[in-house]
């Protein structure tokens, strides 16, 4: 299977368009309905356009789910740098990190549901390429947890255990935003859980930036 999805359309900025409205419908229908339940003309109907039209951006439904699985992974990617961009203190950099890493998945609870659930469902080739993609984004998370660890705020941690703790919590909120959503807000909720998961690794000169950080915030 290739990693790309071809198109027969040449205009980018209508792909992205159509795709993303496309994508809009598939999402929901697929978390109501589940993968397999779910046929290519209901995903037209719900997105507002023809069968026809959905198969001028998209191959076949596995198409649409691989998509759908690889447009939050890539936003992973954009949006972690971004947040990062222009901090010069590590655990300040680390945190805006996953403060952008839930941030996407709260933009894209169903999506991110919907990868737990049918990421099984795409060929094999396609599950080693989605895989490929959640290390490259925890790496950028990884990279944040042993800077910290470099410049003596973190005690000398796991890195990688850390940061797939780091992940499953920010995951979490999608699937139990059921419960959390009534509760704190998704920034709420990592801070919370960032205390849990870094204060006790804290070194004496991370507690100080740390309550730097927060008397900075609060003002």
């Amino acid at each position: 299977m290739p990693s790309t999805v071809k198109s027969k359309i040449d205009d980018a900025a209508l792909v992205a368009k159509r795709r993303s409205q496309i994508l809009g419908a598939a999402i929901e229908l697929f978390g109501k309905r589940g993968y397999h339940a779910t046929t290519i003309r209901q995903i037209a109907d719900r997105a507002g356009v023809s069968t026809g039209l959905v198969y001028q951006y998209f191959g076949d439904k596995e198409d649409v789910l691989f998509l759908a699985l690889q447009t939050v992974l890539d936003s992973y990617k954009e949006r972690i740098p971004q947040a990062a961009e222009g901090l010069r203190d590590p655990l300040q950099r680390l945190r805006a990190a996953v403060h952008a890493y839930c941030r996407v998945i709260d933009a894209n609870i169903d999506a991110t549901v919907l990868a737990y659930r049918e990421t099984k469902s795409v060929s094999r080739a396609r599950r080693n390429l989605i895989k490929q993609k959640e290390i490259e984004t925890n790496a950028l998370i990884e990279a944040h947890v042993r800077d910290c660890v470099k410049a003596g705020l973190l005690e000398n941690v796991d890195a990688e255990l850390l940061t797939y703790q780091i992940v499953m919590f920010a995951h979490a909120w999608a699937l139990k935003a059921w419960h959390f959503r009534g509760q704190m807000t998704v920034d709420q909720y990592v801070d919370r859980n960032l205390a849990l998961l870094l204060n006790p690794q804290l070194t004496e000169l991370g507690r100080r930036e740390n309550m730097r950080l927060a008397d900075a915030a609060a003002r």
